[in-house]
């Protein structure tokens, strides 16, 4: 299977070159659970500002990628470095790895015992020292901005599913993250809730935010990303320009991933 993935055409000459200085680097990433071997030797860089959407088969290892940038996931072998430094293993240093690299999940994780603002206001007077009052009105500001300011008084549960998926991102950037993950932010998500979240997101890109972005939603892709890598059996097949890898892609998994999954 690795010889099949290394006979693929190199994707140096479609993929993009970024102008931003490289921000998180995955240097030959490998990782196992157990007797499955999730991530193979994987290398990427991903620049400042720059807008990368991983995509794949159900098992490729995208989810496990998006995981390790910030040490959810350990790593077994090779390194991961963000803005120069490599992965903290614990302790402060860790925690504000996770306040400088902010993540949304499938799953909101939002405190269901605390107010649309609270869950926005919390980590940053506990993680960052914010006096309270800054805190609020920053809460505020993003809560505006992600369209869900009216929403500041409720509990999670009182809101709809892309409602509580934006104050999951309000409360991402309220620590001022160098990055941002999304590991597949829409999969919970009915279909009428998808494009309000993904309207955030495609802002979020225009702003200059760097972003790694896990998903299935191939329209968000064309939109607002800098570069698709496509991942299968945990190696990095193909990476390009959206325009390139959905029009003319080089490597027949990445052919008949597309096939599948595009309506014509």
């Amino acid at each position: 299977m690795a010889d099949s993935i290394t006979a693929e055409p190199s994707p140096t000459d479609a993929t993009p070159r970024p102008t931003g200085d490289p921000l998180i680097v995955l240097d030959h990433v490998d990782k196992h659970f157990g007797a499955l071997h999730v991530l193979r030797d994987v290398d990427l860089t991903i620049h400042r500002g720059e807008v990368v959407v991983v995509i794949g088969p159900s098992g490729s290892g995208k989810s496990t990628l998006c995981r390790t940038i910030n040490r959810l996931e350990t790593i077994d072998s090779g390194t991961i470095t963000i803005d120069g430094k490599p992965l903290p293993s614990e302790g402060r240093e860790l925690a504000r790895l996770r306040a400088d690299v902010g993540m949304v999940f499938q799953s909101f994780n939002l405190f269901a015992h605390k107010t649309v603002l609270e869950n926005v206001t919390l980590g940053q007077v506990k993680a960052k020292g914010v006096r309270p009052a800054e805190a609020r009105a920053t809460a505020m500001d993003l809560l505006e901005r992600v369209g869900v300011a009216d929403q500041a008084a409720k509990r999670p549960a009182q809101l709809s599913g892309g409602q509580q998926q934006r104050v999951a991102i309000a409360r991402a950037l309220a620590m001022k993250p160098k990055a941002m993950l999304f590991d597949e932010p829409t999969s919970a998500l009915d279909p009428e809730m998808i494009n309000e979240v993904l309207d955030v997101m495609v802002g979020l890109a225009h702003d200059g935010m760097t972003m790694v972005v896990v998903t299935h939603e191939m329209g968000f892709a064309r939109r607002a990303a800098q570069r698709v890598v496509f991942m299968d059996a945990g190696q990095v097949v193909e990476e390009a320009d959206p325009e390139t890898f959905f029009t003319a892609p080089r490597s027949e998994r990445a052919r008949d991933f597309l096939s599948k999954i595009l309506t014509h």
